[in-house]
């Protein structure tokens, strides 16, 4: 079995902060790329942020500079760091991990369970 665990969300005003953590646990063998994604009401889910294993990052065009991904190996842990947050990043955020749970299976993706991130004007 494996877990994924979110913690972080809230509700904040416009212009502050939150930082998310998901944190994998359970049968993990190893971990490849680690990502955020967010679905706000009515919207599709879309990507916000990933890392991959060396730390490469990519972002969402309407967060880059304001939101930070970055993983902890040693905890199975990634974070998202959001600042300057603003309403329309109003939504329920999801982490996406790719995970191995033997030395012969296949890498298969595992979904946390949602926290809701509320931003007031």
């Amino acid at each position: 079995q494996v877990q994924l665990v979110e913690s972080g969300g809230g509700l904040v005003q416009a212009g502050g902060s939150l930082r998310l953590s998901c944190a994998a646990s359970g049968s993990i063998f190893s971990i490849n790329a680690m990502r955020w994604y967010r679905q706000a009401p009515g919207k599709q889910r879309e990507l916000v942020a990933s890392i991959t294993t060396d730390g490469s990052t990519n972002y969402a065009s309407s967060v880059r500079g304001r939101f930070t991904i970055s993983r902890d190996n040693a905890k199975n842990t990634v974070y998202l760091q959001m600042n300057s947050l603003k309403p329309e990043d109003t939504a329920v955020y999801y982490c996406n991990v790719l995970i191995r749970r033997s030395l012969i299976s296949n890498f298969a993706d595992y979904w946390g369970q949602g926290t809701q991130v509320t931003v007031s004007s």
